[in-house]
């Protein structure tokens, strides 16, 4: 049985700078929390969380005074700051270089918007970089996470289209489309600009990915249950090779999934720690001795 774990998955460059700043600080003997989820792999979070650091909900963060908090990946909104400064917080800011740029694009928009330009962003609603992004202008972002949202956007108005930087290419051009024929019946295709703010590194994954499941017999897709990226690449997986399985532990792998199997992939989100898909290999080896 060949068993092979992808060299392209794991921690994207954002995630990995963030996990090693965390490292770094509990090494040396430093006490740090951090601001929400560190990533979105729960084996990940217990990990650097048995090494010391402490997770806190947004909540307990307006209450903590004189502590280290390190910003994850994902972005903040300008108020995260602005607490850190009057409650006396030292920020470790681990904010990915495309996260900065991609809120400052957003902000630069609006600032410069003297016809009630619209600031549209494809994303989940509830995930941190598209709640960081639209702080960035006062929550003034029109979000979209479906066909059905684009109802809300303003047709006779100027439009600048984003999309949150872990959204696949094909879903992004689906939404980019519809607001494309929306503004052509209303005669305003000129007022629409989309931009493209999708990560390189992430979406260059979807190809790789694709051929990697299509060369197995069943793939192991490792990821946490809440990353909005890992159900993405996952689908990327099923699309290609319908006998692909979906795992956040290795309590989960069933050994029936590989019964006659000659090839099996492992692969996982940008939030898949190697670590983990090295520990779901040994699992697979043993459960067929």
């Amino acid at each position: 049985m060949n068993i092979q774990i992808d060299q392209n998955s794991g921690f994207c460059f954002g995630v990995d700078v963030a996990i090693k700043r965390a490292e770094d600080e509990l090494k040396n003997g430093n006490k740090i929390y951090c601001l929400g989820q560190i990533v979105h792999n729960d084996m990940e979070v217990k990990r650097l969380e048995d090494m010391g650091m402490i997770t806190l909900t947004y909540d307990e963060y307006k209450q903590l005074k004189n502590a280290n908090v390190l910003l994850r990946a994902h972005g903040e909104p300008p108020e995260t700051y602005a607490i850190a400064k009057k409650n006396n917080i030292n920020l470790i800011d681990a904010t990915c270089p495309i996260v900065i740029n991609f809120q400052k694009k957003v902000k630069k928009a609006h600032t410069e918007s003297t016809n009630d330009e619209q600031i549209v962003i494809y994303g989940n609603k509830s995930h941190p970089e598209v709640i960081g992004l639209a702080g960035q202008i006062g929550y003034k972002a029109i979000i979209i996470e479906n066909k059905e949202d684009v109802k809300n956007v303003n047709f006779n108005k100027p439009i600048q289209l984003y999309s949150q930087t872990t959204k696949s290419i094909k879903a992004y051009k689906n939404i980019s489309n519809l607001l494309e024929q929306e503004s052509k019946l209303n005669l305003n295709q000129e007022n629409l600009k989309i931009n493209n703010t999708l990560c390189g590194h992430v979406s260059g994954r979807e190809p790789k990915l694709k051929e990697f499941a299509k060369n197995h017999d069943v793939i192991i897709f490792v990821s946490g249950k809440n990353s909005s990226n890992g159900k993405m690449l996952f689908n990327v997986c099923k699309q290609a090779n319908p006998n692909t399985h979906f795992i956040s532990s290795s309590e989960e792998f069933k050994p029936e999934w590989t019964n006659n199997a000659d090839s099996i992939g492992i692969c996982g989100a940008t939030s898949t720690p190697k670590w983990l898909m090295e520990k779901i290999k040994k699992t697979i080896i043993n459960s067929n001795k």
